[in-house]
């Protein structure tokens, strides 16, 4: 069974009117600050969001989450959450903390608030292909989302780090523009190689016949120089929502904190977004995300984790330049540890 996103929101629509609500429920709501929630439709948040709506944590904690799953394309450059929050249709995204960063120095008024945790992906390759590392790559066609995406500046990053190569120069960088399209490329042996996001691995390697050639979250270890799960993707809004909704800010956080609690500890409901949220409810593909979940996912943060944050960002900087991250530094006040009062 698979899930499309049509399915996928309609599962999530449903939760307005599930068995944990109240019959006040439709009262409550209308006066609940909403918090528009907008996530791509292949994105690891939606098993949050889809455990915060199924328990009720919104209204447990004083805000009303309206989820919305959008497409993983690009537009005008930019992934469609990072659109909608630039043209006032969104109040919550999660993105990467170097794209948020490229963003907010190229003048866009948002804020991180919150870690999500190390969300990077996987060099996959067929199981027969001769990849094994980062020395390998040389000649080889390697698919990315984008040159900008985050697991392909590690990836150079890294090459040059340890290995004294770019693959920018040394291999061909084959943009695909969504994560489908590049799972296509790499079915269709259009590519030798694909960075996958994390959470569409399992859909490749557990029934095959790919590989995970090399874990982007080693090479963010590496070079980062730190033990402990390090943020890579934090949550966004906007300065004006956390201005004039701080409240619901402080809720949306509350209410991370219970969905994470229960999706560390809930094996059958991860069975449950098997069945309603996965695009392919294979057992092994469901217990291999779950878990992979489990380990990456951050739940606080403080002055130190920003911290590495920076520097590991300085050292990416350092290594592959400004032009492979498209900015040259992270704008003052860019990370909001504390939501301030109204």
């Amino acid at each position: 069974m698979t899930s499309d996103i049509e399915t996928q929101q309609a599962a999530l629509d449903e939760l307005h009117d599930a068995p944990a609500r109240t019959e006040s429920d439709d009262a409550t709501r209308i006066k609940l600050p909403e918090l528009r929630a907008r996530f791509e439709h292949n994105g690891s948040p939606r098993y949050m969001l889809y455990t915060i709506k199924r328990y009720g944590f919104d209204h447990d904690h004083g805000f009303h989450l309206d989820v919305e799953l959008v497409s993983d394309e690009l537009e005008d450059g930019l992934e469609t959450v990072e659109a909608k929050l630039h043209q006032g249709d969104a109040d919550l995204i999660d993105i990467d903390y170097i794209s948020t960063a490229r963003e907010r120095a190229g003048g866009a008024p948002i804020v991180a608030f919150h870690p999500y945790g190390r969300t990077v992906g996987g060099l996959v390759v067929p199981e027969s292909s001769p990849i094994d590392g980062l020395a390998d790559l040389p000649g080889h066609r390697i698919g990315v989302v984008r040159r900008l995406d985050k697991n392909w500046i590690l990836t150079r990053a890294a090459c040059r780090e340890f290995n004294e190569f770019d693959p920018e120069t040394e291999a061909t960088s084959v943009e695909a523009g969504s994560k489908v399209e590049l799972t296509r490329l790499l079915r269709d042996g259009e590519v030798d190689a694909a960075l996958q996001f994390w959470q569409l691995i399992p859909e490749l390697v557990e029934p095959g016949p790919y590989r995970e050639a090399i874990p982007m979250a080693e090479l963010v270890q590496r070079l980062s120089g730190v033990e402990r799960t390090l943020p890579i993707s934090t949550f966004l809004t906007s300065e004006d929502y956390l201005a004039n909704q701080p409240e619901a800010i402080r809720g949306f956080k509350r209410a991370y904190a219970d969905a994470v609690e229960r999706l560390q500890t809930d094996d059958e409901l991860w069975e449950e977004l098997g069945e309603r949220l996965m695009y392919e409810n294979d057992p092994a593909v469901v217990r291999g995300v779950r878990d992979h979940w489990r380990e990456m996912v951050v739940t606080e943060w403080n002055a130190e984790t920003v911290g590495a944050m920076e520097q590991l960002f300085d050292h990416l900087l350092a290594v592959a330049g400004p032009e492979a991250l498209g900015v040259d530094r992270i704008p003052d006040d860019l990370f909001r540890l504390e939501v301030p009062s109204q």
